[in-house]
């Protein structure tokens, strides 16, 4: 008989003291392998791996808010760039791919951000080695829309459902005539995509309110330029120019709704996501130089905003929850040795018999510990089993309410080190009623 079966029956004539024991360290790693695998998420959907670009260009400000408004979709613009803008910008060398969005508006049903773009958008991946799945297909004309899965199951909306915009948000209370028709349902993607309405970038300009007056339009882009501003009746010279060129030769029928090309000084874009070209691998980081010392617009990798908020907001919680799973940990530690300890007395006499049938002190003393390591170990495999249950359970129900996705069974590297962790800490509380059982008098306890 091996010195593990010997502690494991031992362990047995105790049942419920063991049982209880194990299963307060198995409550505290639960709560750690919970703690870790949701961080882990999170961490994923605000880092690289959720993310498909190399850049994102938008207005002077904020480089959070700029990602949180144009990759998350959870905070205003800053402001818009010109249609302009985003038409020379594509057009630099060693630019792979530039793609508009224009945000601000939200479904009327549901406040979900509306996303103008092109579909370009679709055609890239919307993190590395992950490309977009659709029910039905991508729009390809004006007025018509792709929307994602957490929509879909919010609203109930299905394809060929027709859906208006909110101006600037619900605040406004304003709701524009037109409608767009769904023609795609976006497989889940666990990203802020799910959660987000796309709309035909021209059928966003075709808006009303959406497009600038041509005063307005023309004075923003020479300012944004630095070019000097035109006299009174300069400005009025182009603005009869361009209400000639785009005039309409004819009057809307109530009900009905068309596609009319604009100005390019009418149109604007909320940001540029950007791809670069690898044979360039240096032209991000110069970019965002260039832009950072300019006064247009700026560069910023999506990335490093989020990490910084992930290190100083989520990483102290994260870090703060490791801590006091620690400590349950600790605890039930600190109980394994009241158990095994409190019990010395009582087995005083059967550890006296096992030494005078030849057993050896260290044989004694290692028996003790392995009682520790198989309470903590045992304890540690079944927290790890129902950590990961608990992110089971709980993951239809975050995913309704988030949109996020949640792999239950998503193991995190750190989880490595719970057992080994979990052995030290064994060995150190068993050491005590381990060293006990070594000093036992054979002779006092065949007495007792």
């Amino acid at each position: 008989m091996n010195l593990l079966t010997i502690a494991w029956k031992s362990l047995r004539q105790r049942s419920l003291s063991s049982a209880l024991t194990a299963f307060g360290v198995a409550l505290g790693v639960m709560l750690m392998v919970a703690v870790l695998v949701i961080y882990g998420i999170i961490a994923n959907i605000f880092g690289q791996q959720s993310i498909g670009y190399d850049l994102i260009v938008g207005p002077k400000g904020s480089d959070l808010q700029l990602v949180l408004s144009t990759v998350y979709r959870i905070s205003p613009p800053i402001e818009n760039l010109p249609y302009s803008y985003y038409r020379q910008f594509k057009e630099r060398t060693g630019i792979e791919t530039a793609i508009p969005v224009a945000l601000g508006d939200t479904t009327e049903q549901g406040n979900f951000p509306i996303c103008g773009t092109t579909p370009e958008y679709f055609a890239h991946d919307f993190a590395p080695r992950r490309e977009f799945r659709v029910r039905g297909e991508f729009f390809r004309k004006p007025f018509q829309a792709v929307i994602g899965s957490q929509v879909a199951r919010a609203n109930q909306w299905d394809l060929g459902t027709e859906l208006k915009l909110v101006h600037g948000g619900a605040d406004t209370g304003h709701v524009h005539d037109e409608k767009f028709e769904v023609v795609g349902i976006l497989a889940p993607t666990g990203t802020p995509n799910d959660k987000t309405v796309f709309v035909h970038l021209s059928g966003f300009y075709s808006i009303a309110g959406h497009d600038k007056p041509f005063d307005e339009g023309i004075i923003r882009e020479r300012a944004f330029y630095n070019l000097p501003a035109l006299s009174p009746e300069e400005l009025a010279k182009e603005v009869a120019i361009l209400s000639k060129k785009f005039a309409h030769d004819h009057e809307h029928k109530p009900g009905t709704q068309h596609f009319h090309d604009i100005a390019e000084v009418q149109k604007e874009v909320t940001a540029i996501l950007v791809k670069t070209d690898p044979k360039y691998p240096t032209l991000a980081p110069i970019l965002i130089g260039e832009l950072k010392d300019g006064f247009q617009a700026q560069a910023v990798n999506p990335i490093r905003p989020m990490r910084q908020l992930m290190d100083n907001l989520l990483g102290n919680v994260r870090n703060m929850m490791l801590v006091l799973t620690g400590l349950i940990i600790l605890v039930s530690g600190i109980g394994i040795f009241v158990s095994i300890y409190n019990s010395m007395s009582a087995r005083t006499r059967e550890i006296a018999i096992m030494r005078a049938l030849g057993a050896q002190r260290g044989t004694v003393f290692t028996i003790i510990l392995a009682e520790s390591i198989l309470l903590c170990v045992g304890g540690g495999l079944l927290g790890l089993v129902l950590g990961h249950g608990l992110v089971f359970l709980a993951a239809p129900i975050v995913e309704a309410r988030s949109g996020l996705l949640i792999d239950p069974w998503k193991f995190e590297p750190l989880e490595l080190t719970l057992i080994p962790a979990l052995i030290v800490l064994a060995s150190l509380v068993g050491f005590v009623p381990g060293l006990t059982a070594y000093r036992t008098d054979v002779a006092e306890g065949l007495s007792s």
